[in-house]
């Protein structure tokens, strides 16, 4: 990366005003932690970090699509092997019916392996009259609504290295051990299309997928012996907001001389933390990871072209990703100005779709929910906006699970308000279930079809 006028180090964003940081009761015991975790070995490696830049490069040059998804929130309770290898399950299936339909790779990226900790729009939060400190995730604190469960506690940081670590094992075994074999994937998507009277009218796709694996078999060419149909790459990733976990996970490259955060192939700035002078900017302007950075409603276009310069000085291809979260109503609108500005400045970023953030609301159960009908018209408004700008619309950015919750409203279940307690389980915001993350895959096919 390209000097910067100002010094920077793993620690200088210190020096800033920094958000959405716990407030730690004990500095000396977390300073402990944070020096245990700086000796502990990266989870991921530099080389992995660069050659998901490479790909990020061919999204941003239209040439492949991005697939980002996975949980709102991980959590330290239900961490098994079968969730996250029905997580991965749902990713991969998705990421099958995308690439068939855009005729380009799917870059695989989930929302996994470091994903613990959220903002809050409080520091607070009351019940019944008693104010305790928010919920900021699994690394932070715990759920249940206690003066222990909510005082931040560092020692979750090392517990949630050791989750992202074994979490990390379990990916790797099965992205590369057969799990991700095209024909066992794609199996798994005709179930679904057959099991649902709603999903049969994605059967035409589902067909010609089937009758593109055959033609590869009748030419001589069997997935499970060649190894790009046989294994996937499949990168983690999250949002950095604890800023002392990441800088202690921050290594120099001994092949590069640039300094990466090895807790995840990429990491991002999220919609509270993209303050210009603020810590998380300073951090992430010296990390050499691709960096993804959120943009809402509120993002003008001097603010999105002072982020691009900061953290994408160089203009490198695949370096910055750009997540909008603007909403199903406003993305006409919100959405035009920031592509031409961008362009216009010559950055190569990544465009991806966030459609879910700013489509939440609560029902009239009191549910915090989102409804799969405006998730998929933001989507649309989002390639809309992109073609006619003769853009690439690069990507989509998703927060979902492969078990049968029912927190997100709609999908080809028509999940209905009366139903979201039957297995709303989520610890902060609603999720797809695995029906309905299929449902949107097919209909992004759809959009990447024209």
């Amino acid at each position: 990366m390209a000097a910067d006028p100002r010094p920077w180090s793993p620690t200088s964003w210190q020096e800033h005003p920094a958000a959405q940081q716990p407030e730690w009761p004990d500095p000396a015991a977390l300073d402990s932690v944070l020096t245990t975790l700086s000796g502990y070995p990266p989870l991921v490696f530099a080389g992995e970090a660069r050659q998901l830049t490479e790909a990020l490069g061919r999204v941003a040059a239209g040439e492949a699509f991005l697939l980002q998804a996975g949980d709102c929130a991980e959590s330290f309770e239900t961490f098994s092997a079968n969730s996250i290898r029905e997580r991965l399950k749902i990713i991969l299936q998705m990421a099958v019916v995308l690439t068939y339909s855009a005729g380009v790779p799917t870059v695989k990226v989930g929302r996994i392996a470091g994903q613990f900790a959220k903002p809050r729009s409080s520091d607070t939060e009351t019940v019944d009259g008693r104010s305790l400190p928010s919920f900021r995730g699994h690394m932070v604190n715990d759920v249940e609504f206690t003066d222990e469960a909510r005082l931040p506690d560092p020692n979750r940081l090392i517990e949630a290295y050791h989750q992202s670590a074994a979490t990390l094992n379990l990916l790797r075994a099965f992205t590369k051990g057969g799990f991700a074999d095209l024909s066992r994937v794609h199996l798994w998507t005709q179930e679904f299309v057959r099991a649902s009277p709603e999903a049969r009218r994605y059967e035409s796709l589902a067909d010609e997928i089937d009758r593109a694996l055959r033609f590869m078999r009748a030419t001589g060419i069997d997935p499970a012996d060649q190894p790009s149909l046989h294994e996937v790459d499949f990168y983690t990733s999250h949002e950095a907001l604890v800023l002392g976990y990441e800088s202690a996970l921050t290594r120099e490259d001994s092949l590069t001389g640039d300094h990466y955060d090895c807790s995840a192939h990429m990491v991002w700035i999220g919609e509270r933390t993209r303050g210009i002078e603020d810590a998380h900017v300073e951090f992430f302007r010296g990390i050499a990871n691709p960096i993804g950075c959120k943009l809402g409603p509120s993002a003008s276009v001097e603010e999105t072209l002072a982020l691009c310069e900061v953290l994408d000085p160089d203009r490198t291809p695949g370096r910055l990703t750009l997540i909008t979260r603007l909403g199903a109503e406003r993305i006409g609108d919100l959405l035009p100005p920031l592509v031409e500005a961008v362009r216009a400045a010559g950055h190569p970023v990544v465009w991806a779709c966030d459609p879910m953030h700013a489509n939440t609301f609560t029902s009239p159960s009191g549910r915090k929910t989102r409804h799969f009908d405006e998730i998929l018209r933001e989507l649309r408004g989002f390639f809309d906006v992109h073609r006619s700008l003769d853009s690439w619309p690069g990507g989509v950015h998703v927060e979902l699970t492969g078990d049968d919750v029912t927190e997100c409203l709609g999908g080809a279940e028509a999940l209905a308000d009366h139903e979201l307690d039957l297995r709303y389980e989520t610890m902060c915001d609603p999720r797809l279930n695995g029906r309905q993350s299929l449902d949107l895959a097919f209909g992004v096919a759809e959009l990447l079809r024209g």
